[in-house]
């Protein structure tokens, strides 16, 4: 099984990356996680060539994710092993099974849920054995947060023993005010720290990771 990242503050996942160097930079900078968009509509969209790189170039403590919207089981491992993925984002409403095909295979699997789509905050019961559940708000045109804050209160509706990782919105100037709303066990940035799509700005990754970490 892969190691959960076991610390007193929140673990931080970048994601959308999209190019090694910038990747591995954040990394650099603190990130415990680098998230790896297999999406095609998505503007952070990675190729298989190119997560591969991303993976290859990071320290092996980072945890390298990969996001999945509505995949079959045959195309995420495709991906996960090609590109040495440590673990698997589902982002849409995947059926509950999926879950624990993937945990059988000794991944780290994060569960979306939303407050205003399937699957709802209401429904984690679904996918009691996902090792995380990351709670977004669920409006916008993409899967995503699309940059879009929220009410981060809400998380705490979800009566469940899984660790959440918090997402949606975040960035430098908001983070802290999240943090202490939700109390999650993660939190998940993208938009909030970019420069442009899949590039991220890392003057603005340093002072999130800095805010996040100084509790």
């Amino acid at each position: 099984m892969i190691k959960k990242p076991s610390q007193k503050t929140p673990w931080i996942k970048i994601c959308g990356l999209t190019v090694p160097e910038n990747a591995l930079e954040c990394a650099n900078l603190g990130a415990d996680a680098i998230g790896l968009v297999f999406f095609e509509k998505s503007p952070r969209n990675v190729t298989i060539q190119k997560a591969a790189l991303i993976s290859k170039i990071l320290p092996n403590h980072i945890l390298t994710i990969g996001v999945f919207v509505d995949e079959s089981y045959d195309s995420i491992m495709e991906k996960v092993n090609q590109c040495a993925l440590k673990g698997v984002q589902l982002h849409g409403n995947e059926p509950p099974d999926l879950v624990d095909r993937l945990l059988e295979k000794k991944l780290l699997v994060i569960k979306a849920l939303f407050a205003t789509k399937e699957p709802f905050l209401t429904q984690a019961s679904r996918y009691k054995n996902a090792s995380f559940f990351l709670i977004e708000y669920g409006k916008g045109a993409l899967p995503g947060g699309n940059a879009e804050s929220w009410d981060y209160e809400l998380s705490l509706q979800l009566k469940t023993k899984i660790p959440l990782v918090l997402a949606g919105g975040l960035h430098p100037g908001n983070i802290c005010q999240a943090i202490k709303a939700a109390r999650p066990a993660a939190v998940d940035v993208s938009s909030g720290v970019e420069k442009s799509y899949g590039i991220k700005n890392l003057n603005k990754v340093e002072s999130f990771i800095t805010r996040v970490k100084s509790g």
